[in-house]
């Protein structure tokens, strides 16, 4: 996960830029399986348009992205639903639109709306300091505030850059680290930056959050999801890993994506131009073709309520319309989650967990997702009508410079599917 690790298909991973520093340290239109053919419901320019989308993600799959899962609701009850792979991943498993996909930092738009409703009924304080709530556990906690750790101008760094946790994000090292463990490791950030002051991504904040929710509520984390999101909004598919298995109890028997990481050597040269990356340093896994690791089993729980959710794209569509929709937070709160501080390697800005992104046909809300395998960009317009979600089964793969560019064509074509506007290459081409 991350972002950190989690970050957008148009520039270097954040996870990838993680291991360089610290070593150096519902009922679909259409399955597009194949040419869309207009049908009822279908009018030919729509048609068309999912056929485009079609071989974009074929594309993006055949180019480096292994396997993507691309699903657009338009709000008007006819979703897209896209699964492709490349043909040797079909040996690992069949991809389909509904598959279960760990969705990284996009939790944190989860956390972030936990915590506003706890602000909602005065429970907890945007302007709270750390030290209030967990005492001696942050350094220079007494000058963070919730809403700094909620936009990320907390001046913390970010423990995924530190030596002692690197062996875990590659799942090399089968440690489970508590967040009192990874905040105890978190450095403050290089260059230095005082509280409130630049923006900087760390999944740190959000380990620190998830305390604070649990501190204030008397329930878990995993409880607050499931009582507060989850089961209100019938997300039957959603719920925050603890281990590295794929559904335990209720939550057990849902077919999930197999994700893949470049292996030591190519994962080196992909790096090559940006860092010097040591011999060795890899994922651990199954050695796939295309010098691939399947990277399925390594434990994400470290996450936790910074990126430990599991989900679909039909389900985090539920719950982000929901919440753009303001179905979860009142106004003021909404309106304060969407007061963003400039974050230009977001692709706009960044509020309280919720990441604006002016593209090529408008502003979007959402956010971005990342962990060892898995990668996921999933936004709605303004008024939470429209929704998209890009799943894809790599996160550093996608570093190449092929295939971040057919990643990146996919991402805009759906984007601008979503919102109902041809792409601007699409206009100049005809």
């Amino acid at each position: 996960m991350s972002a950190p690790i989690f970050s957008r298909p148009r520039r270097i991973r954040r996870g990838a830029l993680a291991i360089a520093l610290a070593t150096c340290l519902g009922a679909a239109l259409a399955s597009c399986s194949g040419e869309a053919e207009p049908g009822a419901g279908h009018s030919a320019p729509r048609a068309a348009a999912e056929a485009r989308l079609a071989r974009l993600a074929q594309k993006a799959a055949d180019t480096g992205s292994l396997g993507v899962i691309v699903r657009v609701d338009s709000g008007d009850g006819k979703p897209v639903e896209i699964a492709k792979q490349a043909a040797w991943t079909k040996d690992d498993h069949r991809l389909a639109a509904g598959d279960r996909f760990r969705i990284g930092s996009n939790t944190k738009t989860v956390t972030a709306t936990l915590v506003l409703q706890q602000v909602a009924q005065q429970k907890i304080s945007l302007d709270d300091t750390v030290e209030e709530w967990l005492p001696g556990l942050v350094e220079g906690g007494a000058d963070i505030t919730v809403r700094m750790l909620l936009n990320h101008t907390s001046g913390l760094g970010d423990f995924l850059l530190t030596p002692q946790f690197l062996p875990s994000l590659t799942g090399q090292d089968k440690r489970t680290w508590t967040p009192r463990e990874l905040l105890a490791i978190t450095p403050a950030q290089d260059p230095p930056a005082g509280p409130g002051t630049t923006y900087s991504y760390s999944n740190a904040n959000y380990e620190a959050l998830g305390l604070i929710l649990e501190k204030a509520t008397g329930s878990s984390l995993a409880g607050l999801i499931e009582q507060k999101i989850t089961k209100p909004l019938g997300m039957k598919d959603s719920y925050l890993a603890t281990n590295a298995d794929w559904g335990t109890g209720e939550n057990r028997g849902k077919q999930h994506v197999t994700g893949y990481e470049p292996d030591a050597a190519r994962l080196k040269q992909i790096l090559s131009a940006t860092v010097d990356l040591p011999d060795g340093v890899g994922f651990a896994g199954a050695e796939r073709p295309d010098d691939s690791v399947d990277t399925a089993a390594i434990d994400p729980s470290w996450s936790w309520a910074a990126g430990g959710m599991v989900s679909t794209a039909a389900d985090w569509q539920t719950f982000l319309t929901a919440l753009n929709s303001g179905e979860l937070l009142p106004e003021p709160q909404l309106k304060q989650m969407r007061t963003t501080v400039d974050a230009p390697e977001e692709g706009g800005g960044y509020g309280l967990g919720l990441m604006r992104v002016d593209t090529a046909c408008g502003t979007v809300w959402g956010h971005t997702g990342g962990l060892p395998g898995y990668s996921s960009e999933i936004y709605t317009d303004a008024a939470g009508t429209r929704s998209v979600a890009v799943f894809t089964l790599t996160n550093f793969g996608i570093k190449e410079k092929k295939a971040a560019a057919a990643n990146k064509a996919l991402v805009d074509a759906a984007t601008c599917n979503m919102l109902g506007k041809p792409r601007p290459s699409d206009t100049r081409t005809g």
